[in-house]
């Protein structure tokens, strides 16, 4: 068969579903192949080929699959880069398939022609431009493996024209199934380290755990809600790990850190003497800058499916190199049979409780009636309003502290996506799309951006008209890059080149096909937002809201 064949038949036998991409001179034997052969997968054509990757990367978060997405040469290639580069630095299992021109017409001054192996190294987890069709079966499994085994991440495969074009054996084309969903293989913990480990949290006197996406990867809600149940331990969270935990569980603290991170929270974990971090890199927005904790300041102890990641950022007093999930089963059992049946008891849950209602009493924007409406105001009406099933990606400019800090996820699970590792605005309208796939069940999905975010993605309104998929979309309209105006506040008020005029997002909406509101009075929210969640059909609702800049945004570094 030809390898485009090939490559269509081994995404089958790995059970994907969907792949997202846009089309090109070059990917044709592709698009042929996935026209004339029977395959069940669905192909999702996108507006822009950064688009398909964020799409394939919200699917991959959400889903528990791998997210498939290709695109053409050249440019192509360049413009899927950016939601590589995310999906690689979040752990996102992903495979990027692109097509390269003819490799007979490599450095002749081609159209389009570059070097994709060097273009895509410094992104992914692995990378590879075949020269063989017969590598295809190869190089195919070794991308699949690479995204789903260990610390995961995003896996290029670049396939020349011609090499598309070019016969392999029918009975080489073959790939194990395993590597089409994430943990392809968990790695279990050795004895000692969970001992140890045990035995430190065991004898704590106030232990914190912090759970980070590397909990929901291998979807050991379960086992974490079970560790801090015997300890009596406080939950907080990561961004990437919100919702490793229901946040309605009375020893959920929520996300700390500089992003979303409450002043309740940080105080608890200052008041700790144990931080166990379980699938969290210890990242500077989470840590606060390696402050919260000071590296020395208290007994640290890290579990992660990646060795290479235990002690990067702290001295640890106990690592545990293992799969989250029997990580931390084995710590329950230990903990449990050290314990004899009893619980520790360490922190009283209703301690909690007390102090992040007595912190949130004293946000008096909830209530407000003011305009520009308060981004408080907005999250007050919108949880009225959600499902508890939705799912809801957000944007990492204003969106991202807001819903991290006061979004009380209700279930334990993949609820919430932002992307974390370069912050990249444009992903929340795509990641929506591609969110639909993945949770099809899902009462809602909901992608929460600024304007800024949204001129960069608009296109994807076709796409999403196009597929009548049921998402709402918001749009926190407030006229600049917000992230950027606060933090020129921060830094002596020296507003630059930040402000861009006014946009009736609503009304492109419904250019596009696209039900449309705007509002500009919080006593319409209400009606407004529960209106767009009963929807059957898409709908987008542009809200005017408090610059920035104006805002009492929960980060830290503005906060102080």
């Amino acid at each position: 068969m030809r390898c485009s064949d090939a490559i269509v038949r081994m995404l089958q036998q790995l059970n994907v579903e969907v792949v997202f991409g846009l089309c090109g001179d070059t990917t044709l034997p592709l698009y042929e192949s996935l026209h004339d052969i029977d395959h069940g997968i669905r192909h999702v054509l996108t507006r822009d080929e950064r688009s398909a990757a964020y799409m394939a990367d919200a699917y991959a978060r959400l889903s528990g699959k791998v997210g498939v997405c290709e695109g053409p040469s050249g440019g192509g290639a360049m413009y899927i880069l950016p939601g590589v580069a995310e999906a690689n630095g979040s752990s996102v299992p992903l495979v990027c398939l692109t097509s390269d021109i003819d490799a007979r017409d490599q450095g002749r001054g081609t159209l389009t022609e570059l070097d994709q192996r060097s273009l895509f190294a410094s992104v992914t987890c692995s990378t590879e431009v075949l020269s063989r069709a017969d590598d295809a079966p190869r190089a195919m499994r070794r991308a699949f493996e690479r995204a789903t085994t260990a610390g995961m991440g995003a896996a290029h495969l670049g396939v020349p024209y011609n090499v598309l074009r070019d016969e392999i054996p029918d009975d080489a084309v073959n790939i194990d199934s395993r590597f089409g969903a994430y943990p392809a293989f968990r790695r279990a913990p050795d004895l000692e380290p969970v001992q140890r480990a045990a035995r430190l949290l065991i004898e704590s006197r106030r232990p914190v755990l912090v759970a980070g996406a590397g909990v929901l990867r291998s979807g050991a809600w379960d086992e974490l809600a079970a560790l801090s149940e015997l300890l009596g331990s406080p939950v907080g969270t990561s961004i990437s790990g919100k919702g490793s935990i229901a946040e309605t569980n009375p020893y959920a603290l929520g996300v700390i850190g500089s992003n979303g991170g409450l002043a309740y929270r940080r105080e608890m974990l200052q008041e700790s003497d144990v931080v166990f971090f379980i699938g969290c890199r210890t990242g500077s927005v989470t840590t606060e800058k390696w402050s919260l904790p000071a590296d020395g300041e208290k007994t640290i102890l890290q579990l992660d499916a990646d060795a290479g990641r235990l002690g990067l950022n702290y001295r640890i007093a106990c690592g545990i190199a293992s799969d989250a999930k029997l990580g931390l089963a084995a710590l329950v059992e230990e903990v449990g049979r050290r314990l004899a049946g009893k619980r520790a008891a360490k922190i009283d849950p209703d301690e909690i409780a007390r102090r992040r209602d007595a912190f949130m009493s004293q946000i008096e924007e909830f209530s407000s009636d003011a305009a520009p409406i308060r981004p408080e105001r907005f999250l007050r009406e919108l949880f009225a309003v959600l499902p508890e099933s939705a799912v809801i990606l957000a944007d990492p400019g204003t969106p991202c502290p807001y819903l991290s800090a006061y979004w009380r996820v209700p279930r334990a699970g993949r609820w919430f996506a932002t992307p974390r590792a370069h912050g990249a605005l444009g992903y929340a309208l795509p990641a929506s799309a591609g969110a639909c796939f993945a949770r099809p069940e899902a009462g809602r999905v909901v992608g929460i951006m600024g304007d800024g975010s949204f001129g960069i993605s608009a296109g994807e309104l076709e796409t999403i008209a196009r597929l009548k998929l049921p998402v709402t979309l918001i749009v926190l309209n407030n006229r600049s890059f917000g992230w950027i105006k606060a933090g020129q506040k921060m830094l002596g008020r020296k507003y630059y080149s930040v402000d861009f005029s006014d946009t009736d997002h609503a009304a492109v909406a419904r250019a596009y096909g696209i039900d449309g509101r705007r509002v500009e009075d919080p006593r319409e929210l209400n009606a407004v937002l529960k209106e767009a969640m009963r929807a059957p059909g898409p709908v987008l609702v542009d809200i005017v809201v408090q610059p920035l800049e104006e805002a009492k945004a929960p980060v830290s570094a503005w906060v102080a």
